[in-house]
């Protein structure tokens, strides 16, 4: 958070819970850190409910609003303005194109409901494990070297998307949560998670298998960039 000055005084944060581990880790933290933190923040959770019925929220909003409430936090549920069909999701061979659909929907929401309420900062659960495989998705299969950051301002600085778990891996998030005591909520994913970025997961613990301190190498490549020592980019490009 001090690398990238995530957080400033007087800062409204919209924390994204979707009701995995990450994200429920990420509130209790950001929580946690206000109270002895130098200076003084807002924080809201919100959650994208994929599920509602008829009668209300799905389980996942229903499990979701307990955790939060233990941490503290206040739980504004939205429920999902788009979401995908589980009969053609099953059936689609571009699966990764739904994904893509599905977290913009998300984002879209999430990026209105910051504005509708003051927010000036949306803080994610992304954590070192997505960092590196975002940059091998972006990789493969869309041609370009970038991945996500712990900091990224837009609308011209309106607001800020924030990444305060870039710095921890998977494992030592879920060592966290149970120490807390926090139960994920499971997926709604029609896919069941069988995606692209899935695939990515395990290509990159084969490759950390294979050679010892390749996680640490990657993640610090992604900030040693020699720009100079890359190709130009033309219109003879084949993909």
């Amino acid at each position: 958070m001090h690398d990238y000055a995530m957080l400033a005084d007087g800062d409204r944060v919209l924390v994204a819970v979707s009701g995995g581990l990450d994200s429920l880790v990420l509130a209790w933290l950001l929580a946690d850190w206000r109270r002895k933190a130098p200076i003084a923040y807002d924080l809201i959770a919100v959650h994208v409910d994929m599920e509602p019925g008829d009668d209300g929220p799905g389980e996942a909003a229903v499990v979701t609003s307990g955790i939060v409430g233990r941490i503290g936090l206040p739980l504004h549920v939205l429920p999902a303005r788009w979401r995908p069909d589980p009969e053609a999701s099953a059936a689609a061979p571009g699966s990764h194109d739904l994904c893509f659909q599905c977290a913009r929907s998300r984002r879209a929401q999430l990026f209105a409901h910051a504005h509708d309420s003051g927010c000036t900062t949306i803080a994610f659960g992304h954590h070192r494990d997505d960092i590196i495989e975002t940059f091998l998705l972006n990789l493969t299969c869309a041609g370009n070297i970038s991945t996500m950051v712990p900091r990224q301002e837009l609308f011209g600085g309106r607001l800020a998307l924030i990444r305060p778990l870039a710095y921890l891996d998977k494992h030592e998030i879920e060592t966290i949560g149970r120490q807390l005591g926090f139960a994920p909520v499971r997926s709604g994913c029609p896919l069941r998670e069988q995606t692209r970025r899935r695939d990515i997961h395990y290509l990159a613990e084969h490759i950390y298998q294979q050679i010892p301190g390749a996680k640490e190498h990657i993640f610090a490549a992604l900030g040693n960039v020699r720009s100079g020592y890359l190709l130009k980019q033309t219109g003879g490009r084949r993909l």
